[in-house]
């Protein structure tokens, strides 16, 4: 038997031998280490060295006794078991063989590394990190340990860990036999990202799926803190495919609170301590760009290596270390990701809340799902005897301890951790619904109070007072087929692109620039451009938000190309049809600064809108802005699937001058592929469709405006609504005519307002007609997608 194992000589054939956790970095080290991937030095104390010990002391037999009785009893009862086979592996005596190896490996590394080098020292279980058991936060490991008799020490405390109440609850839920698995320790030189950053990086979308992205969670010091859910993360978006392509840009982007972060205690001494970050780093970026992309790359290649070897897709879940004397990053753990790429291939699982109740809490969505229940507020462990079944847990943080709790919980809602700490990996394993890092969760709410917890309304999930209404469903996609009208969905919201590219659907037919400037961006574009002229406290809200770009101008073109970029990216290669603000003067005062350049008008409906502001003086510059933000989505994210859209384009001379002032600012029609539309919306543009078709490559009808104004009802006044139809037949005449229209000029033609999704009738009349899209809102489509199959089923 072999003791102790380089990890060099390890390889991820040796799981018996060294625990997945070594097995996957000896691997990374054999397979990538030439090519610039750092893996730190070290060894494996081998799960031989572990029955060696239970064998040596003969405690077997007393520990099979201990857990002959299922877990699954009282809770006081197992944590005594547990403790006392702890004990037992504890203070059992090693083999001489095992001292002295351990001894060994250690001054081969103090022979590289100087006299007591630092070491992670970390459990790795010949069971954990598989592809379908993550085994998350079940062991122990310990930081920065100096010396051999400290070593000896933390590898004993290791090997027990195996015994810990939440281990032995976790196999016997697992159905793993508590003697099949093993328990190999890591020993690893400590990487000083104490004086960095370190992370969590998925590469999958953890929430949705969507495979195309990696997702990455940052914050400052030792992994510890942001694994164990102790600080809301920075987090960042890479789409795969882009990078791959050579385009390094960094997709999407938020920033964490990151209020502490876990140190070395000192130079000298063993240990960590945790500390308070600065406001002033707390209030920028923990890593680069450049950081984010290195981790991308290499987040990437494990990927493909391991899905090589398994011979299909395997997404991966890594750890990352940034060390802050050298600069290097390095991989300190790999894994298979064990939640989403588990799922039932081919089933669509969509939750929909019928309404909305008085905000209580928010926080990050873990999972999409919703659920309802009582408030247990849990501030130490002895308050979990009190909970009951369905309850919401409401906590500062989770501990691995309370697995039991959590799999009959409702839901899960916690005042600190990002979508990478252990709280948000165990609620995704349960298929539970969780809101991590909401701040106030315990203040805010109160134990006993009915609440919905909802994670079905985009990145941000919401915590409801009183039992919501929802409904859940499921669709079988494998049944679903594919109509010759293309089915395409209406989207504003970045945050719900990666779950909504999901949806069988041809891409999105209608993106809302307007939308994603006043979620994304928030600030006018002219006050962007001229905030001198913006009142001073509102000019100081603006510059908070550029603080981490050059200037206004360069915050609003970043931020709105990374709200266009993650559409864009989420449907790629699909096209994305976006259309450039369509404001009316009223909204866009509501703007940051906007109420310095929005002129006061009777009937804003009717007037400073749409492409009649984008060659105007007073609103040129502002334009300018948007179409550098859809430049930088095309060119420099490489998202050459976005096509641009012009609204209420009331006149031939008009459109001219759009495209015009459009290819000045580098969006020229028919460069690099560029497709323009224009929307047809007014009785003009149909009446004139072959003059818009010489200057446009498609039209996507807008049936709101079309209906407005072919009826003359303001669709905005109540007293009149009841005369808003688009199923009019003046409406349908004027639909007809766009169709045939475009068709006759050789244009795509497709339908982006409301009425296809509210009315089913209008899509079969559009069909039968031969428009080439529909673009529906995304809770429509499938349900229309069925009709639209059943009506071309009955076309000659």
């Amino acid at each position: 038997m072999e003791y102790v194992l380089s990890l060099e000589q390890v390889r991820i054939t040796d799981i018996g031998r060294v625990g997945g956790k070594n097995a996957a970095l000896g691997e990374l080290h054999a397979a990538l280490g030439a090519d610039g991937l750092h893996v730190p030095a070290g060894f494996a104390v081998t799960a031989d060295a572990w029955r060696a010990v239970l064998a040596h002391a003969g405690i077997e037999g007393d520990l099979r006794r201990l857990l002959a009785v299922p877990g699954s009893g009282a809770s006081e009862d197992l944590s005594t078991r547990a403790r006392q086979c702890r004990e037992l592996v504890h203070d059992a005596p090693w083999p001489d063989a095992l001292t002295e190896a351990v001894a060994a490996a250690y001054s081969d590394l103090e022979a590289r590394y100087g006299v007591g080098v630092p070491v992670a020292v970390r459990s790795s279980a010949t069971a954990e990190d598989l592809p379908d058991a993550s085994f998350a936060g079940q062991h122990d490991s310990f930081l920065n340990v100096t010396g051999v008799e400290a070593l000896m020490e933390a590898v004993r405390a290791c090997m027990a860990s195996l015994f810990n109440a939440r281990a032995i609850r976790y196999r016997e839920n697992n159905g793993f036999d508590h003697f099949s698995v093993a328990l190999s320790v890591g020993v690893m030189q400590m990487v000083r990202s104490d004086l960095a950053a370190s992370g969590v990086a998925f590469s999958i979308d953890t929430e949705s799926g969507f495979p195309d992205v990696v997702f990455i969670t940052a914050a400052y010091g030792l992994g510890e803190a942001i694994v164990q859910g102790d600080v809301d993360p920075d987090e960042f978006h890479v789409h795969k495919p882009s990078l791959l392509a050579g385009h390094r840009q960094v997709l999407r982007r938020r920033l964490g609170a990151k209020a502490e972060r876990v140190v070395w205690k000192d130079a000298h001494a063993a240990g960590t301590r945790t500390e308070v970050v600065p406001p002033a780093e707390r209030e920028r970026f923990c890593i680069d760009d450049a950081a984010v992309l290195a981790i991308a790359d290499a987040v990437i290649r494990i990927e493909r290596h391991f899905s090589a070897r398994a011979g299909g897709p395997t997404p991966m879940d890594v750890e990352w270390s940034l060390d802050g004397v050298g600069g290097e990053l390095f991989v300190v753990q790999a894994r298979p990701e064990t939640v989403v790429s588990q799922r039932r291939v081919g089933i669509l699982r969509q939750y929909h809340l019928r309404e909305q109740g008085p905000l209580r809490a928010a926080g990050r969505a873990v999972g999409s799902g919703i659920a309802t229940g009582p408030v247990r507020i849990v501030r130490t462990a002895a308050d979990l005897a009190a909970f009951r079944d369905g309850e919401v847990v409401v906590a500062e943080m989770t501990s691995p301890d309370w697995g039991l709790v959590l799999r009959r919980a409702a839901a899960l809602v916690t005042d600190r951790g990002g979508r990478t700490c252990h709280a948000a990996i165990v609620a995704r394993e349960l298929d539970v619904p969780a809101v991590v890092g909401c701040g106030d969760a315990t203040t805010a709410l109160v134990d006993g109070e009915q609440v919905t917890v909802s994670c079905a309304e985009g990145e941000e999930g919401r915590i409801y007072a009183g039992e919501l209404p929802f409904d859940v469903e499921e669709t079988d996609l494998g049944q679903l087929g594919h109509p010759h009208t293309a089915m395409m969905v209406n989207l504003g919201n970045p945050s719900l692109a990666f779950r909504t590219a999901l949806l069988p659907c041809a891409g999105v037919g209608l993106a809302r620039l307007e939308f994603i400037i006043t979620d994304e961006v928030k600030v006018h574009p002219m006050a962007a451009v001229h905030p001198e002229r913006v009142d001073p406290v509102v000019r100081k809200e603006i510059a908070e938000l550029a603080r981490h770009d050059g200037s206004p101008t360069d915050y609003f073109v970043r931020a709105l190309a990374e709200g266009v970029g993650t559409i864009a990216a989420a449907f790629h290669p699909r096209p994305v049809i976006v259309r450039l603000s369509d404001f009316k003067s009223n909204e866009y005062a509501k703007l940051l600064g906007g109420e310095a350049f929005e002129p006061v008008e009777a009937n804003p409906m009717l007037g400073f809108r749409g492409a009649a502001r984008y060659a105007h003086p007073a609103y040129r510059e502002g334009f300018e802005l948007e179409c550098r933000a859809l430049r930088f989505v095309r060119e420099e994210m490489g998202l050459a699937n976005v096509r641009i859209m012009v609204p209420f384009c009331r006149r031939v001379e008009e459109a001219r001058s759009v495209l015009a002032v459009m290819a000045e600012a580098g969006l020229e029609r028919g460069s690099n592929g560029l497709e323009v539309y224009v929307m047809c919306e007014i009785p003009n543009n149909v009446i004139e469709i072959d003059a818009f078709a010489e200057l446009f490559d498609g039209f996507s009808i807008g049936s709101n405006d079309l209906t407005q104004l072919t009826l003359g009802v303001d669709r905005d006044s109540e007293l009149v609504s009841f005369d808003f139809d688009e199923r009019d037949p003046g409406v349908l005449k004027m639909l007809a005519m766009a169709v045939e229209g475009a068709k006759r000029n050789g244009r795509h033609v497709g339908i982006c307002g409301q009425a296809p999704s509210d009315y089913p009738e209008v899509a079969e009349f559009l069909v039968r007609r031969g428009i080439d899209a529909i673009s529906l809102s995304p809770d429509t489509l499938l349900a229309t997608t069925l009709r639209i199959l059943e009506v071309e089923r009955s076309l000659p």
